[in-house]
């Protein structure tokens, strides 16, 4: 089979082994697939992965190796990673597997990922996708349902106000879910045609350099993943108020960490989330991605895909099987 295969270069496979599903597993055959940053920083040697990228994409499954035959020919989307699945996990037992200390996530760790014509996933992780969503909107299910994990790990007063620090695809989509949540969101960043896809679809959005820096706002959601961002939303954060660290921030230099005791702030992490509050908000056609995708390449192209992806401005580049 095809496959976009990393190792110690980026390189399209036409003789990929096509995989066989384990007992439990399903194999799904691939219509659509997303190229996620995560895929970039691989490339750069993040995770020290080597194999099949790719985490975001929708399919058919074509074959299932249990008595459970329910999914079979059904359209799906698989979450991410998948656990031991052993009793005494505490992990596992809440499902919450992205964080087993034995987990598998694909394309990321110990797992071949989604950007080839097959990929196997266990059952318990894959979802069937409504009927009246597209290929092309469910291809975001995971950094949508990253966003909708904010308002499962966090109770946000209606009343109360929040900020997202950052115009990228992460920032953009933060945004999105929580305006499609009906929450009192602004979405501030430095880009305006970026900020205009979220101001489109009823988000109140500012420029970071006419934005007034202030201690005001109950909800803080970094989504820069830079220091200057991470400081930016610690001044922006009220007394008592609630800063989440959606994206991670990797620096050697010092941060002043002490207005987080002095406002008594709270940090949160917040990473990845179940898929069915994802769905459920693209089954109710809250929000429209399509403006966030920039391009799409067959995926004998899949070299050209990456390096546009690279280019300033572009969001979203698609894979299609």
């Amino acid at each position: 089979m095809k496959a976009v295969v990393f190792d110690e270069e980026l390189k399209l496979v036409n003789d990929y082994v096509k995989p066989v599903p384990k007992k439990g597993e399903a194999l799904v055959r691939v219509t659509l697939a997303g190229i996620c940053n995560t895929d970039y920083e691989i490339t750069k040697g993040y995770m020290g992965y080597k194999g099949i990228l790719g985490h975001e994409a929708v399919g058919i499954v074509e074959e299932i190796n249990d008595e459970d035959q329910s999914l079979l020919g059904k359209r799906v989307v698989s979450e991410i990673s998948y656990g031991c699945k052993e009793p005494d996990c505490p992990y596992c037992a809440e499902k919450l597997y992205r964080h087993c200390p034995e987990r598998h996530t694909l394309g990321i760790w110990h797992k071949d990922g989604v950007f080839a014509e097959y990929f196997t996933m266990p059952l318990e992780v894959l979802f069937e996708v409504p009927d009246n969503v597209t290929d092309e909107q469910v291809v975001f299910v995971e950094p949508l349902a990253a966003a909708c994990e904010i308002t499962e790990q966090l109770h946000i007063k209606p009343f109360e106000k929040v900020v997202v620090l950052g115009d990228g695809k992460l920032g953009l989509i933060t945004a999105l879910t929580l305006n499609a949540q009906n929450f009192d969101v602004t979405l501030v960043g430095k880009h305006q045609n970026k900020l205009d896809i979220a101001k489109a679809q009823g988000v109140k959005t500012a420029l970071l350099n006419e934005f007034a820096i202030e201690k005001k706002y109950d909800v803080v959601v970094e989504a820069t993943g830079s220091v200057s961002g991470f400081e930016t939303s610690l001044a922006l954060t009220k007394p008592r108020g609630v800063l989440v660290l959606k994206s991670t921030v990797a620096t050697g230099k010092e941060l002043n960490l002490a207005p987080i005791v002095i406002d008594e702030i709270t940090v949160l992490g917040s990473r990845c989330g179940q898929f069915g509050a994802a769905l459920r908000l693209l089954e109710k056609n809250r929000i429209d991605f399509s403006p966030l995708i920039s391009a799409t390449y067959p995926i004998d192209d899949a070299i050209k895909a990456f390096e546009k992806n690279k280019e300033k401005d572009v969001l979203k580049v698609l894979l299609k099987f």
